[in-house]
């Protein structure tokens, strides 16, 4: 697939160019004190040219890409971009390490496991998707600063979960920024460079997370063969336009029949389908949705749907595509596959369910044959477990 790629900002700021020298204007920018001259601040002279040495902190598939693209131009000895490479990671439940972990230790890259940053001299640190606060005595440990890799066009999407809501609200531009860090808080920093992309029509989350990885580890790579003069050019993010894309809970995937249309719900289908099922009440009994589908046009003119009036939640098996028709707000989803108990097709649950219930109440009508919406009680500890989900999947 061809991705139409651009800018989202404007031109260059005048002070930068071909041939300048290394600046402490990053510091300034990323709110940092100064450094005196081409020194670090410690009495360290700065490099001003690659090869750097790199300390990359990230966790999860998107991470991955770009930790993919630093070790391949490591290991390209006739470019001379990237001396040393080493990685910081967090822990996690799965016993295999998340996935930032699994290549670095596949690549025979130096591992540290937060908060344990090694005790090397570098250049710079590379960010991405690592999802903890940096303190300014680390930050001014490198350089160069650290560089973040992230996926939505900042300011919109500030925070941990930029490519779900991207989904989740029908975004249909979306893109990537390299920005510098700031200490204490999230995704502020200065832009060093952005690009935009078109989102592509349906896409789910994992879709859209594969697309945007490769052309962040391309940015980064981009960014690193001009590191003084990008950073020279870093540009404050714009007060307006700022969003916030906060970590979901288990109660994101409760469907609201009453209050969520049909596009709503396939775009929380879309957005966080492949981590937590979409989840609804059956019988008093919570019920997982695991395979939506668009209903075709041909099957609401059934007799069934239009005859007699529903409620939003009803439930009507539809025998000829073999799915079940869930009323929403403003129409039908369909519905492959469910998990109650175990994992049934949408057959499956007509006779084992549905069918046995009209025959228990041969009276009954579809209206009173519905799913409803599952309520969860707030806890932190279920907000924990999802987070340890999403990291594990990734």
């Amino acid at each position: 697939m061809r991705v139409l790629v651009r800018r989202c900002w404007g031109p260059r700021p005048v002070g930068g160019g071909p041939g300048a020298r290394p600046s402490p204007q990053w510091r300034a920018l990323a709110g940092l004190g100064a450094s005196p001259g081409g020194e670090d601040g410690r009495g360290v002279r700065v490099r001003e040219k690659p090869p750097w040495r790199v300390l990359f902190f990230g966790t999860d598939r998107f991470a991955r890409e770009a930790l993919r693209a630093l070790h391949a131009a490591r290991e390209n000895k006739e470019e001379e971009l990237i001396e040393n490479l080493e990685v910081v990671t967090v822990p996690s439940p799965s016993p295999k390490g998340l996935p930032v972990k699994q290549y670095a230790v596949q690549s025979q890259l130096p591992v540290y496991e937060w908060p344990d940053v090694g005790s090397g001299e570098y250049d710079v640190g590379v960010v991405a998707s690592f999802g903890r606060l940096l303190s300014e005595a680390l930050i001014l440990k490198f350089p160069y600063g650290m560089l973040n890799v992230h996926p939505s066009c900042l300011p919109r999407w500030r925070g941990p979960a930029p490519i779900i809501h991207t989904v989740l609200h029908g975004d249909t531009i979306t893109g990537v920024t390299i920005m510098q860090i700031r200490p204490k808080r999230f995704d502020v920093g200065p832009i060093i460079k952005q690009e935009t992309v078109p989102v592509p029509p349906k896409s789910t989350a994992k879709e859209l997370e594969a697309m945007l990885s490769r052309l962040g580890a391309d940015m980064l790579i981009s960014v690193l063969k001009n590191l003084p003069e990008s950073l020279s050019n870093g540009r404050q993010q714009p007060t307006e336009g700022v969003t916030h894309a906060p970590k979901i809970s288990a109660g994101t995937s409760c469907i609201k029949w009453e209050e969520q249309t049909s596009e709503q719900i396939f775009r929380l289908y879309r957005a966080i389908g492949n981590m937590i099922p979409l989840q609804t009440l059956w019988m008093d009994n919570t019920i997982k949705l695991l395979d939506l589908v668009e209903v075709n046009s041909s099957i609401l003119t059934d007799p069934k749907l239009t005859g007699q009036p529903v409620i939003p939640g009803s439930v009507i098996y539809h025998k000829q595509s073999q799915i079940l028709l869930v009323r929403c707000k403003d129409g039908w989803i369909g519905v492959r596959s469910v998990m109650l108990k175990k994992t049934l097709t949408a057959t499956d649950f007509y006779n084992g369910y549905l069918h046995s219930w009209y025959q228990k109440d041969s009276q009954a009508q579809p209206s009173q044959c519905r799913f409803q919406t599952l309520r969860l009680p707030t806890k932190k500890k279920q907000g924990k477990k999802i987070v340890a989900m999403q990291q594990c999947i990734k």
